[in-house]
């Protein structure tokens, strides 16, 4: 279930600028993507809602973005979120208002974020790469994809049925995406946002506050492939990623030791299996 305000800010916002090319200089209007802080706020059985999360992101499905990322953290299951609504607290100020969001979670309470105590550790602190990824797996919430999954053929395709679907890109340029798609390459769901992660947990949400699982063959990203965005598609099932950009050496071994094909540099003419 989901409650939402009457009015949200927008995606995009109207800047007016002076483009200067070739000698001349055009006075004209643009517009920026819009970059706003949201707080994800989690209430669990007869507990008071708590500050999970702080992110920057572009306002626009911020309740599939605050689904998204719970599960994707293992804070949540797919079937466990009851409620998402803009927090009402009479003492929010009014640039505030649809910048908090509160997660109910039925079932057992939430457990504390995997990252609390990441800015309290010193050099010292004894953490590596196979801590990192035994952590990410330890996180799953769904089984290992164990279906078809696309072939080279088709992931060459992908990064430009993701561009056809990124209005946001079209208008800003300053925007990333994500898509889930079948073994065939059908889109299922795009969604954009100024953080890639970001766009990550909203396809993730997307499915989960539609009832559906989120798992699918293929997550399809704009840019680079980092650490945690491997770990979101291990969290939930994903079968491969393909990405227009390269992965990170983490990323590569967390797909591998997650059972997930990893495919970088992609475009219509080539992709890179790692």
């Amino acid at each position: 279930m989901t409650i939402e305000r009457s009015r949200r800010p927008g995606p995009s916002v109207r800047t007016r600028v002076v483009e200067h090319a070739s000698g001349s200089e055009t006075a004209r209007e643009d517009r920026l993507i819009t970059e706003e802080p949201l707080e994800i706020r989690v209430r669990s059985g007869a507990l008071a809602p708590r500050r999970a999360w702080v992110t920057m992101r572009t306002p626009g499905h911020d309740f599939e973005l605050a689904a998204g990322w719970l599960v994707a953290e293992g804070l949540a299951r797919p079937g466990s979120i009851a409620q998402v609504a803009y927090c009402t607290d009479a003492d929010l100020a009014p640039e505030q208002e649809y910048n908090v969001v509160t997660v109910t979670v039925s079932g057992e309470p939430v457990v504390p974020h995997r990252h609390d105590a990441a800015s309290s550790g010193s050099s010292a602190c004894g953490v590596c790469g196979k801590d990192s990824i035994a952590d990410a797996l330890a996180t799953r919430t769904s089984a290992a994809w164990a279906g078809a999954r696309p072939d080279a053929s088709v992931v060459r395709r992908l990064p430009d049925a993701l561009r056809e679907r990124q209005t946001l890109f079209a208008r800003t340029g300053g925007v990333h995406a994500a898509g889930l798609t079948d073994a065939g390459g059908a889109l299922r769901v795009v969604r954009e946002d100024v953080g890639r992660h970001n766009a990550v947990d909203k396809v993730i949400g997307a499915r989960v506050l539609a009832g559906e699982a989120p798992a699918a063959a293929c997550l399809v990203l704009s840019g680079r492939v980092g650490f945690e965005l491997v770990q979101k598609a291990a969290a939930v099932g994903i079968g491969s990623i393909a990405a227009v950009g390269a992965p990170t050496s983490l990323a590569a071994r967390l797909a591998d030791e997650a059972g997930i094909d990893l495919w970088g540099f992609t475009s219509a003419g080539r992709t890179v299996r790692y």
